[in-house]
């Protein structure tokens, strides 16, 4: 049997497990999860708009396609991180869950709604037309109702995610002896539901389906395997992180050989099995969901070399931006679209060669990834608007709290800090 997770002092040390009042330690790996997960998920839609302007035919929207598959295990790890960081944080309370529910729904619902808002508003009057007030209230209604714009569909899933989350908690709880069979089994059903997805689900008549199981990646039940994995490691942090520092050179190379077949999968997805583009870069197949586990893995121990290495003299200034972009890494996620619309209008009027537009991809990135962390860090230090990145710097009852602080509350459990978002 798994050792439960043990608990820890201010230096970090484990003390018995029923000490009254122990404080919590702070894993400062997630932090570095966080940024790779949603750096990579700002690359992939950059490329994603360097793509849209390259001419089909040429060899870099080639490069640009066969190579999209790699950056999509983000997607994944942001469903992991959701799963590890709302089971470290609530396994070991009796969390009331209406308490539970009213706190993730204010917390993640106004910025979901709130950037919607915006966003649409700035894309209506990007277009240069005066307003149809009717048609823009219409709009926002389907797309909060569907979470089908400006790629917050994730927001959507994690609602769902809310919903059952005590479910997954009690599951692990009923059975403290079968954690291990609890993730193999999820394992197998996600692999055996991909397979159907892929190979026999786009047969199937589905316009009279309920909208979650026709338009099933915005599904939670679809990414599954992930949300437990991440409860399975909250619950077991210390055993999985000392199979993974044993196992890290195997991981390493066997995460470059499968990200390498993402190439393969592509030509094979495109070349023999005759599938659409959309359908060859869907992250729902067998194989991406191999590849996104081991790369979870590895970031994973990418993280904790991190954590190590903070503790061996890593330089102030990387230490330091490294918390900023996690502090706000939800918040980078929500704005993205802003800097993005910008890049999109800059490269219909750039006229280049196409390996001279790839070549630009460096700079598009960095101007996604600096414009969405400026936006999201005013956010983040500027009230009231901190609640649009899930940080508010005040309470409707409170007043102006230690929200600024990242509101932490302490309780005797490992953490990765109050924001299961950041994902």
């Amino acid at each position: 049997m798994l050792s439960q997770q043990p608990h820890f002092d201010k230096r970090g040390e484990t003390v018995a497990q029923n000490h009254p009042a122990t404080p919590r330690r702070y894993l400062h790996e997630v932090d570095l999860m966080r940024i790779i997960f949603i750096g990579g998920v700002l690359l992939n839609h950059t490329t994603t708009a360097f793509a849209s302007r390259l001419v089909a035919t040429s060899n870099s929207h080639l490069v640009l396609e066969m190579t999209h598959l790699m950056l999509h295990f983000t997607r994944m790890g942001f469903m992991f991180m959701s799963g590890l960081v709302l089971v470290l944080n609530y396994y070991h309370r009796d969390p009331h869950w209406w308490h539970f529910w009213r706190k993730r729904y204010l917390s993640v619902g106004v910025p979901y709604v709130g950037w919607n808002t915006i966003i649409l508003l700035v894309v209506t009057l990007g277009a240069g037309k005066a307003i149809d007030w009717a048609a823009y209230w219409a709009h926002l209604g389907n797309a909060v109702q569907y979470g089908n714009e400006y790629y917050m569909y994730y927001i959507l899933v994690t609602f769902q995610l809310y919903l059952i989350f005590p479910l997954l908690v009690g599951l692990f709880k009923r059975f403290p002896d079968r954690h291990l069979a609890i993730l193999g089994f999820s394992v197998v059903i996600q692999f055996l539901l991909l397979i159907w997805l892929k190979y026999w689900f786009p047969q199937l008549d589905r316009s009279n389906w309920w909208y979650l199981f026709r338009y099933y990646g915005n599904n939670v039940l679809v990414y599954q395997v992930y949300f437990v994995a991440g409860a399975f490691v909250a619950i077991h942090y210390d055993d999985v992180d000392a199979w993974i520092q044993a196992h890290h050179r195997l991981l390493g190379w066997t995460t470059l050989v499968l990200a390498l077949g993402t190439i393969g999968l592509y030509f094979g997805d495109q070349n023999v099995l005759h599938l659409s583009l959309g359908a060859t870069q869907s992250v729902h197949q067998p194989y991406i969901m191999v590849y996104d586990l081991f790369m979870i893995a590895f970031v994973f121990w990418l993280g904790r070399q991190y954590a190590h290495a903070r503790e061996h003299g890593l330089p102030v200034f990387l230490d330091q931006s490294i918390k900023a972009l996690a502090k706000v890494s939800f918040g980078l996620y929500l704005v993205q679209t802003l800097p993005l619309l910008v890049l999109d209008g800059a490269l219909t009027q750039i006229h280049l060669p196409a390996w001279a537009l790839l070549a630009l991809l460096p700079v598009g990135y960095a101007w996604v990834l600096g414009g969405s962390f400026a936006i999201a860090w005013f956010c983040y230090r500027v009230p009231p608007f901190g609640a649009l990145i899930g940080r508010p710097q005040w309470h409707p009852w409170k007043g102006v709290h230690a929200y600024v602080q990242n509101h932490v509350k302490t309780h005797p459990t490992i953490t990765a800090g109050d924001k299961s978002e950041t994902h």
